[in-house]
């Protein structure tokens, strides 16, 4: 394997992450992954030829994003679900639910392929990006496809920021109420922290709270399809005439098997093996190395695949976190909350 040919396309997606978190310092609730999508797809309108760094993104893109998949295990911690008690742990439920049931029978009628919508819904009810990012190999998504969802769930994330405290004041919601609205509700954990604090210091920390242990649901999720993926493609795959003897190996060959170490690592650091200050580390290492695939998506995406897959899939973006934002509103309602 000559290994020169990777250099090129893992040095540019390199310099986009670095580009993308210098900017995230500058540019307001923007995170460094949606900065790094944003700045690909602009190197994709300038660079002309890219047959030179074709090995070193698809690489990136693959095997880089799986590795900070894996690390992104080492931030999660299952004692986090205890903090936030069992009303906001029911809210979360039935926003998933929500978001997934809601995402497919939208998606069937405005005639999305499965892919993308599940995409969609995973970065409404989850953590936007790394939600998305996270899901995406376990059912082998387009580039195209990662990159519309990010974009879909990013512009909702921007309204939210400005519309929820405005709806909370309105509805004459508290702060615990409203710190839980919000942490179901908006995506990415900065918008949650920017939604938060403007309408008070202590919805903005229950918000944060919550926001944090709804990212746990990336664990059980990932897991469902990772089983949905392997299985698709198992279908897909599977030579009619292939003696059945051979059927389970065929199974594990094709199986995302970095889905365990990803586990793996949340259940380590869950038991508090992982150091903190070592945890924090592998962290930002997660983060950057994310930001690098996800450049690397964007500068590898077929624009006019994108833009041939019309406004449907912003639809769908549109009614999944109307019908999130309403389902956590009548949940709590509910249960009393409000």
């Amino acid at each position: 394997m000559d290994y020169k040919k990777y250099i090129p396309g893992m040095s540019i997606a390199f310099f986009i992450a670095f580009m993308a978190y210098f900017l995230s310092g500058i540019i307001p609730h923007v995170g460094a992954s949606v900065l790094a999508l944003i700045i690909g797809i602009i190197l994709n309108f300038i660079i002309k030829d890219s047959s030179s760094l074709t090995r070193g993104l698809k690489f990136t893109s693959k095997t880089v994003l799986k590795t900070a998949i894996v690390l992104l295990g080492a931030s999660l911690s299952i004692s986090q679900m205890i903090m936030v008690g069992k009303y906001s742990l029911y809210v979360m439920t039935f926003t998933l639910l929500a978001a997934f049931g809601f995402g497919y029978l939208f998606g069937h009628l405005l005639k999305i392929n499965w892919k993308m919508s599940t995409l969609i819904s995973a970065g409404t009810g989850i953590c936007g990006g790394s939600a998305i990012a996270a899901i995406s190999p376990t059912i082998d998504a387009d580039d195209s496809d990662i990159t519309y969802a990010i974009a879909a769930t990013f512009i909702f994330d921007m309204l939210m920021i400005i519309l929820f405290p405005i709806m909370g004041n309105l509805l004459g919601l508290s702060d615990l109420a409203y710190g839980l609205w919000t942490g179901t509700a908006v995506n990415d954990t900065s918008s949650v922290v920017a939604a938060g604090y403007s309408f008070s210091n202590a919805a903005g920390e229950f918000a944060t709270i919550v926001k944090l242990t709804r990212t746990l649901a990336i664990i059980p999720i990932v897991l469902i399809f990772t089983v949905v993926g392997t299985y698709i493609k198992q279908k897909e795959t599977q030579v009619k005439e292939e003696l059945p003897a051979n059927k389970y190996h065929h199974v594990l060959k094709i199986a995302p098997w970095f889905i365990l170490l990803f586990i793996l690592m949340a259940i380590i650091n869950s038991l508090g093996y992982i150091p903190l200050e070592v945890g924090v580390t592998i962290n930002t290492t997660s983060r950057f190395l994310m930001a690098m695939a996800l450049g690397a998506i964007g500068l590898n995406t077929d624009i006019k695949k994108m833009v041939s897959a019309g406004i449907n899939p912003m639809i769908l973006g549109f009614l999944v976190s109307s019908t999130v934002v309403i389902v956590s509103l009548m949940v709590q309602s509910t249960l009393g909350q409000l």
